[in-house]
């Protein structure tokens, strides 16, 4: 690179760092829920990956493969025991012959795209936002409860209780990582109904799989507390996904069964 490309190169980079700094925070969080809500919508793509699932009573070791029929599901491991290829084999079998199963699959698969979506829209008008650090390629953010907000839900009353940190990336405008926890306990019907302790707490990290393509690459979420009358209650997961590899956007739940089949535990 000539003299004139360092240049070229060096101001490039010193543009894209005062654009990110100059622009308020909260526009900033507002454009990145804008970038993430529009990629949910019309990113139709299908993964494979593997994923390791941990929790306090349950884990499990498997290859997933999505289609617009239904994720199928190959276990490998389950609370560290391994699953014969046989049984692993006749479950994937069972699935690709339940359309019910398919039906419920894709069903929760809606259901969690609203509650994303619900979620995303929380974030300009729930918190207060601050910028804590920027370089070329991230601005990290830090949330706090505004105190003018007033949840509508139960899980709005919950996610507008934490303090944390969200690292926007700068050219595509897609979150890299976002955490939280509580800083107090959260009550419902004075405590009648349930309560959460402070210290709950999640983190997730999402990462480039493809050209503008991002997926979900990692899960924690530790909340503890009590529901309906003092009942103990904790959601502990672990969610670790990894080799990524883009499938087909007409995949069928049959191709997808077979490809799951044949990767390497």
């Amino acid at each position: 690179m000539g003299l004139r490309g360092v240049v070229v190169f060096a101001v490039g980079i010193l543009l894209t760092t005062t654009a990110a700094s100059a622009e308020s925070p909260q526009s900033l969080i507002q454009r990145a829920v804008n970038s993430e809500r529009a990629a949910n919508q019309n990113d139709h793509s299908n993964w494979m990956y593997h994923e390791e699932v941990k929790k306090p009573k349950d884990g499990v070791v498997q290859w997933v493969a999505a289609t617009q029929h239904g994720d199928v599901h190959r276990v490998c491991q389950r609370n560290g025991q391994r699953i014969p290829d046989a049984r692993q084999r006749d479950v994937v079998q069972e699935f690709l012959h339940d359309a019910h199963a398919q039906k419920k699959s894709v069903e929760e698969d809606a259901h969690d795209a609203k509650q994303i979506d619900d979620f995303l829209k929380l974030l300009p008008v729930a918190f207060i936002w601050t910028q804590t650090s920027s370089d070329a390629v991230n601005t990290t953010l830090h949330f706090e409860p505004d105190p003018k907000f007033h949840p509508p839900t139960r899980e709005a009353k919950v996610f507008g209780g934490m303090v944390g940190d969200v690292v926007v990336d700068n050219q595509q405008l897609r979150v890299r990582s976002m955490s939280g926890h509580l800083t107090h306990e959260i009550t419902f019907g004075g405590g009648l109904l349930g309560r959460l302790k402070e210290g709950s707490s999640f983190a997730l990290e999402q990462s480039q799989t493809g050209p503008s393509l991002w997926q979900l690459t990692s899960l924690h979420v530790h909340l503890v507390g009590n529901a309906l009358l003092f009942k103990s209650v904790s959601l502990e997961e672990d969610d670790e996904r990894t080799k990524f590899e883009l499938q087909s956007p007409n995949v069928t739940v049959e191709q997808a069964g077979e490809l799951v089949m044949k990767q390497v535990e």
